[in-house]
């Protein structure tokens, strides 16, 4: 019996949340540096300079930015959020890809979840600490 070689692309997986936001970043080795989030070209999804800046950050600083195409599904949040959302993920998934890499990530704080969330809206009140007008009459 013949045995069949089969060809499994390799991938690096990296979750990456943020307020609301969830990022699945996939990391493919040998591609041409593309980063595809939701379907389009980061150029089309993201308005803001600054945006960009921070998904790229990870790659950029660890050299691997034309190393890696970067596919990201992300859902919930805002713009700010989803994009510190995939800017974790990518850090993550690069961590698993090349583990070498992990004490420069890690100085930058780019594993650190960051922890910050809304809080929560208490009764009595209009929104989580703004108290209705106070009137002496």
């Amino acid at each position: 019996m013949a045995k069949i070689a089969s060809k499994k692309k390799v991938q690096y997986w990296g979750t990456g949340r943020r307020k609301k936001a969830v990022a699945r970043v996939r990391l493919i080795p040998g591609g041409t540096g593309s980063i595809i989030i939701n379907g389009r070209d980061i150029d089309e999804y993201c308005d803001l300079e600054t945006m960009k800046f921070v998904i790229r950050q990870p790659l950029v600083l660890t050299a691997t930015d034309s190393k890696y195409d970067v596919f990201v599904n992300v859902n919930g949040g805002g713009f700010t959020g989803q994009a510190g959302a995939i800017r974790h993920g990518i850090a993550r998934a690069l961590i698993v890809a090349e583990p070498e890499l992990r004490p420069a990530v890690k100085k930058e704080g780019f594993l650190t979840r960051d922890p910050r969330m809304k809080e929560r809206k208490k009764y009595g009140l209009k929104k989580a600490r703004r108290a209705p007008q106070f009137s002496k009459r």
